[in-house]
């Protein structure tokens, strides 16, 4: 992997943990709410799961699990 490559990797997994950050926050606030909704609510955790994901596959692309 060139150093150019994993700059633009370690951009892309910046951005997806502020993303996944943010879905958080969002998350707990629709909960705080006296009607929440609960669909809303289910999309925003989906989307929460797709994100976690994605950084966990950025991630071992920058750092391989090599078994010695």
């Amino acid at each position: 992997m060139t150093e150019q490559e994993e700059q633009e990797l370690q951009q892309a997994l910046a951005q997806l943990k502020e993303e996944h950050r943010d879905l958080d926050a969002a998350i707990m606030a629709l909960e705080r709410m006296p009607l929440p909704d609960h669909l809303q609510i289910k999309r925003l955790k989906k989307r929460k799961l797709y994100l976690r994901d994605r950084i966990r596959e950025i991630d071992d692309q920058i750092l391989p699990d090599i078994i010695a």
